[in-house]
């Protein structure tokens, strides 16, 4: 059995070979709070666009704040990008997941759900002449990062966008990200968004 791949080593590499060009990513964003520190770690070496597609939280006002919290972010660390929102639409999660709504927390229903997002991103990200895509969602600890890249890599197959290799919570990321949080007083959910793996009292 082969040792696992080191992305985030993956990644420093691709970055020290860039010799000055920033090449353009669309980067999928999840919240504000995971997206902090991908923003601080990326933003000097790549053309950051950012994109909002989650159909999977819950409700609408869920949705809007933490797409205003994003904005909010953005704003606050000076950091000029652009941020792609597709009109929230439940019903594009709803399908897909049906019949694994009780499937465990990280199991069969987050991976439906990686793939739902990945694909619309890798999809804009083509369509629109970007790079490089890929998403914050490796920066927490509940999420599978090997699926994320796995999905993310095979949906760039054949593509003229390349996926991003990254492990964000690597290197202090997710520690940092909790920082910048706290810093800049996020708004800081405690659950994905979808009604399913909501933390209960």
């Amino acid at each position: 059995m082969g040792s696992k791949r080191n992305y985030q080593r993956e990644l420093d590499a691709l970055i020290s070979e860039l010799n000055g060009k920033k090449p353009k990513l669309l980067l999928h964003a999840c919240c504000a709070p995971c997206s902090s520190y991908c923003l601080e770690y990326l933003k000097d070496h790549f053309e950051i666009t950012l994109f909002f597609y989650n159909p999977n939280i819950t409700d609408k006002e869920e949705f809007d704040k933490r797409y205003e919290e994003l904005k909010r972010l953005t704003q606050e660390m000076s950091i000029d990008v652009e941020i792609v929102c597709p009109t929230y639409c439940k019903e594009e999660f709803s399908s897909k997941i049906k019949g694994y709504e009780n499937c465990p927390e990280g199991g069969d229903r987050c991976s439906i759900c990686y793939a739902l997002r990945l694909a619309k991103a890798c999809e804009y990200a083509e369509k629109n002449g970007y790079d490089y895509f890929c998403s914050t969602l490796s920066i927490s600890p509940y999420k599978n990062y090997e699926k994320l890249n796995t999905i993310g890599e095979a949906l760039a197959k054949d593509k003229r966008v390349k996926h991003l290799p990254n492990d964000f919570k690597k290197k202090g990321g997710y520690a940092r990200s909790v920082e910048l949080s706290k810093q800049y007083d996020l708004y800081r959910q405690n659950y994905c968004g979808c009604e399913f793996s909501k933390i209960t009292e």
